[in-house]
């Protein structure tokens, strides 16, 4: 895990080492164990290292093949790395380090840009190949690992953080359309745009190649989601076995590391699952396996009894923090310059503290649960689908025990609260009135977002609902979250329940074994209602780490609607007097999205 750049000038100049220093050392918290820096005529390739795996200096990187005439920097881990490197022994490689880089290199060396399909992991990754006379770019499957880039007429740049990029760029602007969806819709990470005009990111499951010839840059997709009509026969107990094995696999090779590791703990199922079989893993080892709890000021969000049920049925040493408004508050520089664009809550912060608690007690690799809900049909907003089902099975009276069970099964819903999920996931309609209620001062956000409108497209089809959710409408911004908040703090997070082979099982299944009797994540449920406390196991609510916004926001108030008002960003798309005089009367997440938007102009000097 690292902070990686690279820089191809167009005009035929050599990369000056000062900039080629600028750019590595602007990504120092990614990587506080090393850098390294490689030219090559108009070509630079800078690295700082998190050493994880192989803490020697044979890992340094930019690391060279034994011939001389591949250079890679990386950024990310291959989990699959040992049983990969003994394949490519006997087919004649021979190894200098213990590194999961090095394999990259032998992987590239054997089978060319695809060895990426036989990669079970994260990644960013850039290998300069001076036989080829090209630049050869990829991003994992899912994007867990950022790469972004600029494509400007004298130069070819990227790297791991927008930040890097931003001196290439004629100006900082950003485009109006996509400040008015966040405000409107809280759309964030929708495409392969950024909110800085002229940076883009590579799209999840593609590489590239920068053909130094041509100066072209070409875009490759190697992935995508499709069905897998084995999965969809498994009756349920073949399902429920397969499923078993595969996320207990999917922690296993995720605990590979030669620094400690522990895991984040919400107390809520998914955490507490990958808690669980990481604590059984670990089992028999000198010390108990750590897990970081946040811990909420507002009683209403605070999952400290189910986490603390947890801890004690798994042994686990437990770290606790509890970040207080004035932690906030003194956070949000930090925060901002971290993320690099709009965010869409305080939520985030809670994360944040729970990665800097992890590097304070020395543990530089966090396992954490995102993906469970995407894979699972985990969030309440999925129940149209479910709804849907039972009407295929049952027809109304079908519909109508399906809306008994999630009354049952979900605590926090009436019955206004599933139809407004119900008619809101299926008519984009009727989801934009919501919104526009709730930014009435918006100027021009007439028509459906495309993002919008695909979900309630797609809400008929589990797996193409899903599919959309993981590649486009919610994961990636959750990715993002995660890379920003743990990285910054030079903090690895390791996310089993995206490991692709779980995926693919997971999206194929029918739809049956993920909603089951208003139970949400019903396989995960199932698995592991043996190996943890029941009231987690088959728990009625869910936090997902929340700050007490209330809380928070309630204090922050004036403050916020200062920023607002001092943003010519938001005067631009914004009828400025009735945002003034409405302000403390909008909903909290729309006060915090004008924030958020207010907040990242000043620290990045977006003009208008």
């Amino acid at each position: 895990m690292c902070g990686i750049v690279g820089i191809v000038n167009r005009t035929g100049a050599p990369v000056s080492q000062e900039e080629l220093d600028r750019m590595v050392d602007a990504v120092a918290h990614r990587g506080p164990d090393g850098r390294g820096t490689f030219r090559y005529g108009n070509v630079g390739l800078g690295h700082r290292r998190l050493a994880i795996v192989d803490l020697s200096e044979g890992g340094l990187q930019p690391m060279h093949s034994q011939d001389g005439t591949l250079s890679l920097i990386f950024n990310g881990e291959i989990y699959n790395y040992l049983e990969l490197r003994e394949e490519l022994r006997t087919r004649g490689h021979a190894f200098r380090t213990s590194s999961d880089s090095e394999v990259i290199l032998a992987a590239y060396a054997e089978w060319g840009h695809d060895c990426v399909r036989r990669f079970n992991g994260m990644w960013a990754f850039a290998i300069h190949d001076r036989r080829k006379n090209r630049l050869v770019l990829s991003r994992d499957r899912f994007g867990v690992k950022p790469l972004f880039y600029v494509d400007e007429p004298a130069v070819f740049a990227f790297g791991s953080e927008i930040g890097q990029l931003l001196a290439y760029l004629p100006s900082r602007r950003t485009d109006p359309d996509r400040v008015k969806c966040f405000l409107l819709t809280g759309g964030l990470d929708l495409d392969d745009g950024t909110f800085f005009e002229g940076v883009r990111k590579m799209p999840a499951g593609t590489s590239a190649i920068y053909d130094f010839q041509t100066g072209r840059f070409t875009i490759m997709p190697y992935y995508a989601l499709e069905p897998h009509p084995e999965f969809e026969r498994l009756c349920e107990q073949e399902a429920l076995a397969r499923f078993s094995a595969l996320l207990d696999d999917a922690v296993r090779v995720r605990l590979r590391s030669d620094v400690l590791v522990g895991t984040c703990l919400s107390g809520g199922l998914d955490s507490s699952s990958i808690a669980t079989i990481a604590s059984q893993l670990h089992a028999g080892t000198s010390a108990p396996f750590h897990a970081i709890t946040a811990i909420s000021e507002d009683l209403a969000t605070d999952e400290t009894p189910f986490a603390a049920r947890l801890v004690e049925n798994s042994h686990l040493n437990w770290i606790r923090v509890k970040p207080t408004y004035a932690d906030f508050r003194e956070s949000l520089p930090d925060i901002v310059a971290s993320q690099q664009e709009p965010f869409g809550g305080p939520s985030l912060t809670m994360q944040y503290f729970v990665m800097k608690a992890a590097r304070d007690h020395g543990i530089k690799v966090l396992l954490d649960g995102q993906g469970g809900d995407e894979t699972l049909l985990g969030y309440e907003k999925y129940y149209y689908t479910f709804l849907r089902q039972q009407w295929r099975h049952a027809g109304l009276q079908g519909v109508l025990e399906g809306l008994a069970s999630i009354r049952v099964a979900n605590g926090r819903l009436g019955p206004a609260g599933i139809a407004r999920y119900v008619l809101g996931a299926r008519l984009a309609y009727i989801r934009m009135a919501g919104h526009r209620r709730e930014m009435p001062f918006l100027r021009g956000a007439a028509s459906i977002p495309d993002h919008i409108a695909a979900f309630a497209r797609h809400s008929g089809s589990a797996f193409y609902l899903q599919k959309l959710e993981i590649e486009k409408t919610n994961l990636p911004v959750l990715l993002r979250y995660e890379d920003r908040n743990s990285m910054w703090h030079g903090v690895e997070a390791r996310l089993p329940f995206l490991d692709f082979r779980l995926v693919e099982l997971s999206l194929s299944l029918p739809a049956r074994f993920k909603i089951r009797q208003g139970w949400t994540k019903w396989i995960l449920r199932k698995a592991m209602q043996d190996r943890m406390p029941r009231d987690i196991t088959w728990r009625r609510n869910k936090y997902s780490f929340n700050a007490p916004d209330a809380i928070w926001l309630k204090r922050h108030a004036d403050e916020m609607k200062s920023a607002v008002a001092d943003s010519d960003l938001l005067a631009s798309v914004s009828d400025t007097k009735a945002l003034a005089a409405g302000f403390h009367e909008l909903p909290l997440k729309s006060q915090w999205r004008l924030y958020s938007v207010a907040l990242w102009q000043k620290a990045f000097g977006i003009v208008t």
